[in-house]
């Protein structure tokens, strides 16, 4: 529970500039960064930056539970088919991790997909659209306007009444084209990075490690993943007021020919922020946790059958307990 807080103020702050790099992907007129904040601010005071925040504020901890456990229990049970008793410490072996991660990609779409489809309308039904293929000049929803949403559960109502469930998947195409080998060029490196660099002494990453190696991997995953997630934020957007492009392959197709390869500096830099914090959060939460459950389950166990029969040989010596060291409290 202790991860809650943390994820809700993960959110509360990072979510500005989520609203920046929105209205940059699928907005237009803005220009630059700090026009579009400039923009934001005068039109809709401070408030416009939160924007659709209710929703993943809600769901973040329900989220990282489920990404992180699909994972490591597909990671175990790859392990266990592999080798009917691993070792503790045993090599990782990259198929079984590149499996564990793809499912936990997809697992990620089929929960984060109609959070961010929710989260992207709410923050952009007040922005400049261009009619499609009239060639008419963009226009904008009046300031005071009734805008198209008054909120999550509205517009939730408005795109099932309008669109059917499926409207709540539209852009999870391009989600899963981002997430699955984002989340490949995620785990992978912080569990090879971690293990590079934490000591053979050591029996788990310290601190320091799990901040090194989760912004570094969260570095690589989101600058891998940003151009999908322009394509996402701007499959997302459609359809706020008309319907510009007909699937994935039209959206690029559209974008690099008014645009070419240019990519949002605020795109990758909102992503390095949320890589840099939010994934180096994740990370020793997931560590903390872990080592926390195997010392208790350790506890809980006869230690001396544990010993005597070995049914998890180097148990006792991973997590740090002995029998002469007792239950704390603390732990």
């Amino acid at each position: 529970m202790g991860g809650t807080p943390r994820g809700a103020a993960s959110v509360i702050v990072g979510h500005p500039l989520d609203t920046v790099k929105a209205r940059l992907q699928a907005g237009t007129g803005y220009g630059s960064t700090l026009r579009c904040i400039r923009t934001v601010y005068r039109r809709e005071s401070v408030f416009g930056f939160f924007k659709g925040m209710a929703f993943p504020l809600t769901s973040i901890a329900v989220y990282n539970s489920v990404v992180f456990g699909v994972f490591s229990n597909t990671q175990r049970f790859l392990s266990h088919h592999r080798c009917q008793e691993p070792e503790a410490g045993s090599p990782r072996v990259l198929s079984d991790l590149l499996l564990a991660s793809m499912v936990a990609g997809v697992v990620s779409v089929g929960l984060g997909a109609p959070v961010d489809l929710i989260k992207i309308r709410l923050q952009m039904q007040t922005q400049p659209f261009r009619e499609a293929n009239l060639g008419l000049k963009p226009r904008v929803a009046a300031l005071g306007e009734q805008p198209a949403y008054q909120g999550p559960v509205h517009c939730i109502i408005t795109i099932v009444r309008t669109e059917g469930l499926a409207g709540l998947y539209r852009g999870a195409s391009a989600m899963l084209l981002r997430d699955v080998p984002g989340y490949c060029l995620y785990f992978i490196p912080y569990l090879f990075l971690s293990d590079w660099i934490t000591p053979e002494a050591h029996t788990g990453p310290s601190t320091c490690a799990v901040w090194l190696a989760g912004g570094m991997a969260g570095a690589i995953s989101w600058g891998t993943a940003t151009p999908m997630d322009v394509v996402k934020s701007r499959l997302q957007a459609d359809g706020v007021y008309i319907n510009k492009y007909k699937g994935v392959l039209d959206c690029i197709s559209q974008s690099y020919q008014k645009e070419g390869l240019k990519v949002s500096p605020t795109a990758v830099m909102q992503g390095q922020c949320q890589s840099l914090e939010g994934r180096v959060r994740d990370f020793g939460r997931c560590e903390t946790t872990e080592k926390r459950i195997r010392k208790t389950r350790c506890w809980l166990l006869n230690y001396e059958a544990l010993v005597s029969s070995s049914p998890c040989p180097g148990l006792e010596e991973e997590v740090g307990v002995h029998p002469a060291d007792g239950f704390r409290e603390d732990w």
